[in-house]
């Protein structure tokens, strides 16, 4: 019984310092700015949006990031920059930037209509003939997916950045997707469904 209670105070404790402020990442978030923009909404498309995006994935990417540095790049995210910026970072920072970006209005991008009905079919429906699955059975019919899963949103981003992670997934750089399901999905995607999906889900608002 002790245990028990030593365990349930320890997870309340964890909560309670995990507890983001609005105000605090705002200011602390003026750094991130250069690269993601003042309102979290970048205007540079290798970088990504991360206004509106939900509280937990940013809080877990910026964990992974540091944990990309402190472990030589056996473990976490591993991205030179972002690791560098989390390194500083203590687990109250980093609530409180998840809590800010969360806060703000994402900026809506457009679908080319060039890749509408063939980005359709791929995030809608997969390929079943591969072990293609569709896109909208995680991050859902409007791309925003759920913040209690982990799946992040992923309408309106840039789709040059949408296309560099669906690379890194698939060529194994990046590897801290849960249970490796991106990279069991990119690794069946061509270049050209990549490319296509990546231009697709910009407009999903």
């Amino acid at each position: 019984m002790n245990k028990l209670v030593l365990i349930a105070s320890l997870l309340a404790s964890c909560s309670i310092s995990a507890q983001g402020s609005i105000e605090a990442g705002k200011t602390k978030s003026l750094t991130c700015a250069a690269c993601h923009g003042a309102d979290g909404n970048s205007q540079i498309p290798m970088y990504p949006k991360l206004a509106g995006q939900h509280e937990k994935y940013l809080e877990k990417q910026l964990r992974e990031f540091k944990l990309g540095m402190t472990s030589g790049g056996k473990q976490g995210r591993v991205n030179a920059v972002m690791g560098g910026m989390a390194m500083v970072l203590s687990e109250q920072d980093m609530a409180d930037l998840a809590a800010y970006y969360a806060s703000l209005t994402t900026s809506y991008n457009t679908t080319p209509e060039n890749v509408v009905e063939a980005g359709k079919v791929l995030y809608t429906a997969g390929d079943a003939e591969r072990g293609l699955p569709a896109c909208v059975a995680c991050h859902g019919p409007r791309g925003n997916g759920t913040e209690l899963s982990g799946f992040p949103k992923i309408s309106g981003q840039h789709a040059d950045y949408i296309k560099s992670q669906l690379q890194m997934f698939r060529d194994g750089v990046r590897g801290n997707d849960m249970n490796a399901m991106m990279r069991d999905v990119a690794k069946k995607l061509t270049d050209e469904e990549i490319e296509t999906l990546s231009q697709y889900v910009g407009g999903l608002h």
